[in-house]
C-alpha cells in the first residue's frame, strides 16, 4: 500500500514539474512576443514623429498640395490611436492595416514632393526621406522578429501536451503580420 502512494505522489509530483516548466516557458515565450512587438510600435512611433517634419519641408515648397498633407496627417493620426491591442489576429491585422494606410499616404507625398526639383534637392528634404527609408527598414525588420516570435509562441502553444497547460492558463495564439492586398500586385514603372 506504501509503495503504491509512493508511485502515484511521484507522478504527480512529474505532473507539478511539468506543468510548472510548461508555464513558465508560455511565461518567457509570451514576453518574447510581447517585446518583439513593442519594438515594432516603438519604429512605428519612429515613423510618426518623422512625419510632422517631413510634411512640414514639403508644405513649403508645394503649398496648393494641402489634400496631399492632410492625408498623411490624417493617416498618421488614425494609425497613432491605435495599438494591436491583446495581440489577437485582428487587432494585429487591424494595426497593421491603419499602418498601411500610413505607408500609402507617405509614398503620396514622396510622389507630389518628385513635381518640385527644388524640394528634391532640399538638404532637409533628403535627410527626412533618407531616415524615413531606414525607419521603413527598421519595421519591416521589427515586423519580421514580431513574426518569428508569435511563431514560436503559437507552436509552443499548440504542441500537445503543451496546448492542455495553455488552455488552463488562458494562453492563447498570438496574430501575424501579414502582407496587405495592395503589396501583392507589383508596382507599374512607366517612363
Amino acid at each position: 500500500m506504501k509503495k503504491t502512494w509512493l508511485i502515484i505522489l511521484a507522478v504527480v509530483a512529474v505532473i507539478v514539474v511539468w506543468g510548472v516548466g510548461v508555464y513558465n516557458s508560455l511565461v518567457s515565450k509570451d514576453e518574447a512576443v510581447k517585446t518583439a512587438w513593442s519594438q515594432v510600435e516603438n519604429n512605428y512611433q519612429r515613423r510618426a514623429d518623422l512625419i510632422p517634419n517631413l510634411v512640414a519641408t514639403v508644405k513649403g515648397y508645394a503649398q496648393h498640395e494641402q489634400q496631399t498633407l492632410e492625408g498623411v496627417m490624417e493617416a498618421r493620426g488614425k494609425a497613432m490611436g491605435l495599438s494591436g491591442g491583446n495581440l489577437s489576429e485582428e487587432s494585429v491585422a487591424a494595426y497593421g492595416k491603419a499602418q498601411g494606410e500610413v505607408s500609402a499616404a507617405l509614398n503620396r507625398l514622396l510622389m507630389v514632393a518628385e513635381n518640385y526639383p527644388d524640394l528634391k534637392a532640399n538638404e532637409n528634404f533628403l535627410d527626412l526621406q533618407a531616415q524615413l527609408e531606414g525607419t521603413e527598414n527598421r519595421i519591416a525588420e521589427a515586423r519580421r522578429a514580431f513574426n518569428e516570435a508569435s511563431k514560436d509562441y503559437n507552436v509552443f502553444v499548440r504542441r500537445f501536451p503543451n496546448n492542455i497547460c495553455a488552455g488552463m492558463f488562458g494562453f492563447s495564439q498570438k496574430g501575424y503580420f501579414e502582407a496587405e492586398e495592395s503589396a501583392k500586385a507589383a508596382p507599374k514603372v512607366e517612363f
